[in-house]
This record gives structure tokens, sequence and C-alpha cells, in this order.
């Protein structure tokens, strides 16, 4: 707890701007939501049949998550406690549809590819966490630039992949024909178990790189899919399963500190019901 007392002490000692470039390093590299953190993958399976969609998707992403951590941490100590959830969904509601309206009238052919998952991004789970997890605890810059990292991370992936998807489905890249003509495009990766054999590739080549890098001695325990090492070893700075981790802890504790003297009592009468057997 005192080292944890710490490092909250030292993180919020920091200047603001090496505080903002290592959110930013945060949501591209340690913490990215597609590679390490797995989340938001409905709408990086479903839209990233080509480059163009995916950073397409993963720039409104980056827009929405940046302006409504920003607004959610400039409004934490207003907002109550109890209607935080739905309050932090309104907020992102609405730059959901001023950026839908922004894409529709501006970028029509970009609207039309991503459809559906436009307004859905309002339910990314991506979003909602860094605003529960981050923004709600967190002063207003490097709230913002939070939210700009994981967006940049979530746009890197869903580029990656479409990049991979597009060019093995239809030999274009940004739609612009990079393949002989003689390649045979495999139409399978711009359908959508391609997104799945795509993802499961660029993950393994993700473990492998974490595991020629523990073999050299780095530490690479950033790098890997889902939380590394389980909840009890979790490092990830306003995870909420690290206080669910300390608060079982602390139950645990307050409950041995209870039993023990009941266990003691109970020892001490047993042991003196045996001597008394012993001296009958």
């Amino acid at each position: 707890m005192a080292d944890t007392a710490k490092n909250t002490e030292s993180l919020n000692n920091t200047p603001q701007m090496p505080a903002a470039l290592e959110r930013l390093y945060n949501g591209l590299i340690k913490e990215n939501p597609t590679f390490v953190l797995t989340l938001g993958m409905c709408p990086t399976l479903a839209v990233t049949t080509s480059a163009m969609n995916g950073l397409g998707m993963g720039l409104t992403t980056m827009v929405v998550l940046a302006l409504s951590n920003a607004f959610i941490s400039l409004l934490r100590k207003v907002i109550p406690d109890k209607v935080r959830i739905p309050a932090f969904i309104v907020i992102i509601a609405s730059f959901v549809t001023v950026m839908e309206l922004l894409l529709e009238g501006y970028l029509p052919s970009l609207y039309d590819a991503l459809g559906i998952y436009i307004p859905l991004i309002v339910v990314n789970c991506i979003i909602l966490g860094r605003a529960e997890s981050y923004a709600s605890k967190n002063p207003v810059i490097p709230s913002f630039f939070d939210g700009v990292g994981m967006g940049l991370g979530f746009t890197f992936a869903l580029t990656c992949i479409g990049l991979v998807r597009e060019l093995l489905g239809s030999g274009k890249i940004f739609g612009a024909t990079v393949m002989p003509e003689s390649f045979e495009p495999i139409s399978i990766f711009i359908m959508a178990p391609g997104a799945f054999f795509v993802l499961a590739a660029l993950t393994a080549v993700q473990n492998v790189i974490k595991e020629r890098g523990e073999k050299q001695g780095r530490d690479m325990s950033k790098i890997g899919s889902g939380c590394p090492g389980g909840c009890n070893s979790c490092n990830i700075e306003g995870c909420l399963s690290r206080g669910a981790v300390a608060e079982e802890t602390g139950k645990t504790e307050v409950k041995k500190a209870t039993v023990k003297p009941a266990e003691t009592k109970q020892s001490k009468a047993t042991e003196n019901e045996e001597k008394g057997e012993e001296n009958a």
C-alpha cells in the first residue's frame, strides 16, 4: 500500500508534457487496446476489409475517445458517483453523433463503408473503459492525451489488419494495385473468417517477439494479449481489477485478524482440558 501511494504521488508530481508523452506511448505500445488488452474486437474484425476503412474507423474512434476523456475529466468533480456511467454514455454519444454527421457530410464513401459501426462507437468498451478507469480520476490534459494515445494504438492496429487483409484479399493497398497481374486474390481474407486469421497471425508474431525478448533477458512483461500474469500481478494503471484484488486482499487480512484471537482462545481451552484430564 505504501509503494502504491508513493507511485501515485510521483505520477501526480510529474510535469504535464512528460505525462502526456507517457500516455501516448502507453496507448501505442504498452497497453495497445487491440494487441495487448484485446478490446473493441467487434469493429476490429468487422470494418478492416481494407486499410482505408481501418484507418477511418480508428481515427473516428480516436477523436471521440480524446474529446470524451477531456470532457469527462473536466466534469469529474461535478458528476455524481451514482450516475457516472449514464453520464459518461451521454457525453460519448454526443461526440459520436457529431462525428457521424461530419462523416456523412464530408466523407460519404467512408460513412457508407463503416455503416452501423459508427453509432456503435458509443458502446465501444475502449472508450467507456478509459472514461471509467482514467479520465474520471485524472486531470484534463493527461486524460486528453490518454485518449489520443489509445486512439492511435487502436488506429495502428486496425490499419495493420486492414493492410494485410486488403493486400491478400484483393492485391491492393489503400485502393492502389500493388500485386502483379499473375497474383490470384485470396478472397477469404476480405470475408469474415479472414479477420480472425489475420488477427491470430499478428498476435502470433507479437508472441514470438515477446519470447525472443525474454530469451535475451529483456523485460517483455508488457507485451502480450490480455492482462499478463493475471489480476494479482496486474500493473496497468487505473485497472479496476487492481482495486478489486486490493479489496479482496484487505477483506482476507481482516478475516485472518478476526479469526486468530478465536483460534487462540480455542487452542488454550483445549490445552486446559488436556491438562485437566492428565491431572485426573
